[in-house]
């Protein structure tokens, strides 16, 4: 009878569970700013030795697919930690969002820039010279003249704009939340880099731009890499505001 009652006692009803700890300091700043910091870093590693040790004969192909599974692979276990953003449009396009505090968007806006410069800074160690300085360390070298400027802008905006709403209803929005977030940002962005590769270089991410360009000290045309990508995660940021949130979200005919 005692061994009975103790085992039912076990699964009453009545009995509560604890309620989780809220998260200390540490989880809540530091945590996701080391994530930041570390998720990006990797990012840029791997997609700056891609494009400086690139086989002439996979053309886009093999940038692509680095990039674009390094971001599936980073999202997909950093999420539950930072949120996984890598890219400063991406922050500023959640932020705006509701998806972060504001006392959060500075600091992973330097943790991104920092990360960059330290994988950008491991691609060089990791790569010879000759190869390092062909490729001008990754940096984005596709822009020659201001002929092919306008397209290039153009193209930075709209492709950041198309990866940044995949992001928002994917990992923000209520209503489209998916949990395959992680493939569906990566592909995207492999997508992008095959589509729109030859135009721009497909940068979409400041951080992935600034390491590089630093680390070889090649700036030209630089500024396109952060005026279109930030204007083009503003824009994501603006639709779904406006018009493809939810009602919580959403700013208008709520």
């Amino acid at each position: 009878m005692e061994m009975c009652e103790a085992g039912a006692s076990l699964v009453c009803p009545e009995v509560k569970a604890m309620p989780p700890a809220r998260p200390n300091q540490f989880e809540r700043v530091f945590q996701p700013c080391l994530a930041e910091l570390l998720g990006t870093m990797f990012f840029v590693f791997v997609g700056c030795v891609s494009v400086i040790e690139n086989e002439g004969a996979t053309g886009r192909l093999q940038p692509a697919l680095v990039h674009g599974l390094a971001v599936a692979a980073m999202v997909a276990c950093m999420a539950e930690i930072s949120g996984s953003h890598f890219n400063p449009p991406f922050t500023l396009a959640i932020y705006l969002c509701g998806g972060l505090d504001m006392n959060m968007v500075f600091p992973y806006l330097a943790c991104q820039l920092l990360g960059g410069v330290l994988g950008a800074a491991m691609a060089k160690a990791m790569t010879s010279k000759e190869s390092f300085a062909k490729a001008h360390g990754a940096a984005f070298d596709v822009l020659q003249s201001n002929d092919a400027l306008g397209g290039a802008l153009f193209g930075e905006v709209a492709m950041t704009c198309l990866v940044t709403l995949v992001v928002l209803l994917g990992a923000v929005n209520a209503k489209t939340r998916s949990p395959m977030v992680p493939f569906l940002v990566g592909c995207t962005v492999a997508v992008l880099i095959l589509a729109g590769g030859g135009v721009s270089g497909t940068c979409l991410n400041p951080a992935r731009a600034f390491g590089p360009a630093l680390m070889s000290n090649y700036w030209t045309y630089h500024w396109v890499y952060w005026v279109g990508p930030i204007a083009g995660g503003l824009l994501a940021a603006l639709l779904v505001r406006l018009l493809l949130g939810d009602r919580k979200t959403r700013l208008l005919l709520k």
